[in-house]
């Protein structure tokens, strides 16, 4: 998350826009992130030729050549404010959208991409405060463009109109660990938005996976997969496509597979295609049956976007395919048939695995509403034999609007540790009692009780008997004192003739 210096840095930055003549908060979005690209762009090289330097071979597929020189952040943000101006706006923007294959996703989504900044003024300042602001938050923080996004969207309301909004980096973060994506997966968010899933997915396979993906030799597929045809999402938000398919871009996927599509709608074919979901989709929101794919209404029959949602992942996935996917409370014990109908497919045809309750904190300030995390595995034969529940009291941050930074290595201020530490070795829960912060439940509970998958339904409490004095001596302890109480008064009055 950004400090409050980092904060008041973007804040600055918003309202030099503003006072410039842009006053459509996306137009301001859109223009902040395709100069954050550019200026990320070139810090990319910059690595890079550290790297050809010490290695003493070439620079490959360079993103800037000799001849593109003055293109770069680090060269234009020096120049007079008119010769930047015609710079950017007639070289490097251009060269920005130039960058993917004619046929990829990211040049569709940059086509109509258009430079809209009025005076050489407004972006010099611009691009001094963006200089100043990646300084300061890349030597705290390296998800610099993560956190900015995050905080860039949420200065346009807290929600769209279908109760989507934004995932926080760590909770993203944790999901991806408890997920374990490796460079075969095929991954997919339907949900995309800036595409954080699929960055931190991105990220962990590069972290992980190094050796097998980039040093040894002869993976060529895999590496072709990586950069290409491993990550997919859908939105239908042509800001938020942009925005994803650069951030993809600056780590590595030269390709992402970002399309403009309604995940839920008939124009959705897409069957069995994937091994991973991971998504945080909109919640709260209502469609018309009409609009929705008839295969999904078979399965449940609901306007409900947090329901339709779930049976679009089923969908989606191929036999053996994984999905973790952040749900309302009320998708977890709801009564309805069409919330019972999900939780029973997935419980009875599939394998649910864990059901991760978190805080209503999580997702403050920008809304209040409890949330689960459920993580299941699709297998068309059933497989769920008990599944694994944790109470997440805390997540490293203060559960209030202002959600600042706890005491991480404290257990009592951070539960993700312990999340992912239990969820990796699931052996050792077996012998927990529901008594304690996790523990499970097998099917046969779930069952009886309508399928419901709220953990407090099965988590039971610990009560101390409190032996309290008998009530004679305890009638007899208030006369005392009030006899005390009476002599008192009696003293001050004396004292006051």
């Amino acid at each position: 998350m950004l400090t409050g210096d980092a904060r008041n840095r973007v804040n600055s930055i918003w309202e030099m826009f503003w006072t410039g003549g842009i006053s459509n908060p996306l137009s301001v979005i859109e223009q902040f992130t395709y100069l954050l690209f550019i200026k990320q762009l070139d810090d990319q090289q910059i690595r890079q030729e550290k790297r050809a330097r010490l290695s003493g071979k070439p620079l490959e597929n360079p993103i800037f050549s000799s001849e593109q020189h003055n293109f770069r952040w680090s060269q234009f943000k020096n120049y007079e404010a008119g010769i930047m101006f015609e710079t950017i706006k007639d070289e490097a923007f251009p060269h920005m959208k130039a960058l993917g294959d004619e046929r990829s996703q990211f040049t569709k989504h940059l086509e109509n991409a258009v430079f809209i900044i009025p005076t050489p003024q407004l972006l010099q300042r611009v691009v001094t405060g963006i200089d100043q602001l990646i300084t300061e938050i890349s030597e705290k923080n390296k998800d610099t463009m993560g956190d900015l996004y995050e905080y860039l969207l949420s200065k346009i309301a807290t929600s769209g109109t279908n109760g989507q909004f934004r995932t926080p980096r760590h909770i993203i973060r944790m999901m991806v660990e408890l997920m374990k994506p490796s460079p075969q997966d095929t991954i997919v968010d339907p949900a995309t938005g800036t595409a954080g899933f699929l960055v931190e997915a991105a990220e962990y396979v590069r972290e992980h996976h190094r050796d097998e993906l980039f040093v040894k030799s002869g993976n060529e597929e895999l590496q072709a997969h990586f950069k290409s045809s491993m990550f997919h999402g859908f939105d239908t938000d042509l800001t938020m496509l942009r925005i994803a398919a650069m951030n993809l871009m600056l780590h590595g996927i030269e390709d992402p597979q970002i399309l403009y599509q309604d995940s839920l709608s008939k124009g959705n074919t897409e069957v069995e295609k994937y091994s991973l979901v991971l998504a945080n989709p909109p919640f709260k929101g209502s469609l018309d049956y009409s609009e929705v794919a008839d295969n999904l209404l078979k399965k449940v029959k609901t306007k409900k976007t947090e329901l339709l949602f779930l049976a679009l992942m089923l969908r989606l996935l191929k036999n053996g395919g994984r999905c973790a996917v952040v749900v309302p409370d009320g998708v977890l014990f709801g009564s309805s048939k069409a919330h019972v109908d999900i939780r029973k497919e997935i419980i009875d045809n599939h394998k649910l695995e864990a059901i991760i309750s978190m805080p209503s904190g999580v997702f403050k300030p920008y809304a209040g509403v409890s949330t689960a995390i459920m993580i299941f595995t699709k297998t068309n034969f059933g497989g769920t034999d008990q599944v694994w529940f944790y109470d997440m009291q805390a997540d490293g941050y203060s559960l209030d609007d202002n959600r600042r930074e706890l005491d991480m290595d404290k257990h009592e201020n951070n539960n993700i540790p312990d999340i992912i530490s239990r969820f990796s070795n699931l052996d050792f829960e077996k012998d927990r009692t529901r008594y304690e912060q996790s523990f499970f439940v097998n099917k046969e509970a779930l069952r009886a009780n309508n399928y419901d998958l709220s953990i407090n339904r099965y988590k039971e409490q610990k009560h101390e008997e409190v032996v309290y004095a008998p009530p004679k001596q305890i009638l007899q302890e208030v006369a005392n004192l009030e006899k005390q109480i009476t002599a008192g008064l009696q003293k001050l009055e004396e004292m006051l003739k």
